[in-house]
C-alpha cells in the first residue's frame, strides 16, 4: 500500500509540474491555442500564472515534504487541494464541452483522493 501510494503521488506530482511550469512560464496566448487550452484565453494571465506556481507548490507538496521528512502530513493535505482544483478543471471543461479532458481530470482527482484517503488513514506518516 506504501509503495502505490508513493507511485500515486509520484505520477501525480509530474501531473502537477508539468501542468505549473507550462501555465507559468508559456505565454498565455500560447496556451489558448493549444488543445485544451482555450480557457486559458478567456481569464487574465495573473490567473494562470497563479494557477501554475499553484501547481509547483502541490508538486513539491506531494512528494518533496515527505521524502524530505518536512511536515510530512501536507502529503495528504496537498492531495485534498488538489482534488477541489480538480473540480473546478472539470467544471471549466465541461462548460466549454471538452469531455475528453473532463475524464482526464477525473482520474487526477481519483489519484488525490487514493493519496488523501491512504496517508489521511492505513499509511499516515504519523502512525
Amino acid at each position: 500500500m506504501n509503495l502505490a501510494l508513493w507511485i500515486a503521488a509520484g505520477l501525480l506530482a509530474a501531473v502537477a509540474l508539468t501542468g505549473g511550469v507550462t501555465k507559468t512560464f508559456v505565454p498565455r496566448e500560447k496556451l489558448a491555442a493549444a488543445h485544451g487550452g482555450g480557457w486559458t484565453g478567456e481569464v487574465g494571465t495573473a490567473f494562470v500564472k497563479t494557477l501554475g506556481i499553484l501547481e509547483l507548490l502541490a508538486a513539491a507538496g506531494l512528494v518533496l515534504t515527505a521524502a524530505l521528512d518536512i511536515a510530512p502530513v501536507l502529503v495528504p493535505v496537498t492531495a485534498v487541494c488538489w482534488v477541489l482544483l480538480m473540480v473546478g478543471a472539470m467544471i471549466t471543461h465541461g462548460r466549454r464541452g471538452e469531455s475528453a479532458f473532463v475524464v482526464l481530470n477525473l482520474a487526477y482527482l481519483a489519484l488525490a483522493v487514493f493519496i488523501a484517503w491512504g496517508r489521511f488513514g492505513p499509511e499516515s506518516f504519523t502512525g
